[in-house]
């Protein structure tokens, strides 16, 4: 497994429950900042049964760029972990932003 992966696997594992963060603060957080791309890329193949909390990771604007079923699952598991999410996907960034620092 490329060090790359591990990296995100490791910041993925650290944001809190409740709160969000964006595909480019994971690749920032990792040593790979204007890597947020390659880090939506990576999500997208994590197993079903992955215990990592994908789900916690939205786009620089503060939404859900997941679509149809998978846009349905993202926002049902924001809002089990405590996340308001809006219809459209919106998330206050402001509220819920992770900034790297442990909970």
């Amino acid at each position: 497994m490329p060090n790359f992966d591990l990296q995100i696997y490791a910041v993925l594992a650290q944001i809190p429950q409740g709160k969000v963060t964006t595909y480019g603060d994971v690749a920032k957080m990792a040593g790979y900042p204007r890597h947020a791309r390659h880090v939506g890329k990576l999500l997208g193949t994590l197993p079903k049964d992955s215990r990592l909390p994908w789900f916690r990771v939205v786009n620089a604007k503060g939404m859900i760029s997941l679509t149809g079923s998978r846009f349905t699952r993202q926002r049902e598991l924001l809002l089990d972990d405590g996340v308001e999410v809006k219809e459209n996907g919106a998330i206050s960034m402001r509220r819920y932003r992770w900034d790297g620092e442990p909970a």
